[in-house]
């Protein structure tokens, strides 16, 4: 899975701490974390090596993977590039127990939690979370920085836009286009094509608010 053996976090509170576990499941080191301020609690009592924009930044990392760990889209995705800018070394983390079809595509700084499925044809971007128990049906298409919550079904042909979040345990039917910056709520049922930003909920679904 790496070529390195060692891997920082940006970040670290609950989303951080499931992919520390991740991380130590595909057998990487843990050497540190940065975040705007050292964090009282440690579960995993990791060090704390400061703040990504720090001079010293890119030394630090060195022969390192470094992955953003922040549930936000945004903030991931400012992280993402930040990453680029400086030529720093990315992986895609994917637990052990998840199932991802050998046609899948995933991109770097990407989060695979356990016990998704990801189908044939699949392809997600960079900066994504795909979190627990989601499936990801034949040639979906998952754009960059979009969140895919914990129990989601996404049937086949299914294409989501960039900064997206589909809530847990919501279902998108087969060959639905949804637009970037889209909302879905949490049990929610996507029966037809979203073509606008906003906050879409219920079943059949309806926008609530526009962002």
């Amino acid at each position: 899975m790496s070529k390195h053996k060692n891997i920082f976090f940006l970040g670290y509170s609950g989303h951080a701490y499931v992919a520390i576990e991740v991380a130590r499941a595909n057998e990487l080191n843990v050497l540190g974390y940065f975040d705007k301020l050292k964090n009282i609690q440690n579960p995993f009592n990791l060090l704390y090596c400061g703040i990504e924009n720090d001079t010293e930044f890119k030394k630090k990392v060195k022969n390192a993977y470094v992955f953003p760990a922040i549930g936000a889209n945004n903030i991931r995705e400012k992280l993402h590039r930040l990453l680029i800018e400086n030529n720093i070394e990315q992986i895609v983390l994917i637990d052990p127990s998840a199932h991802i079809s050998n046609s899948a595509v995933i991109g770097e700084s990407t989060l695979v939690n356990p016990n998704v499925s990801i189908n044939s044809l699949a392809t997600i971007g960079n900066g994504c979370i795909i979190n627990t128990g989601s499936i990801v049906e034949h040639e979906c298409l998952i754009d960059d920085y979009t969140h895919i919550a914990p129990g989601a079904v996404l049937a086949g042909n299914v294409k989501i836009g960039k900064n997206c979040f589909i809530g847990a345990n919501a279902v998108i039917k087969q060959g639905i286009i949804i637009a970037d910056n889209v909302t879905v709520g949490a049990g929610s049922v996507i029966l037809n094509n979203i073509t606008e930003k906003g906050i879409w909920v219920g079943n059949p679904a309806k926008q609530l608010l526009k962002k």
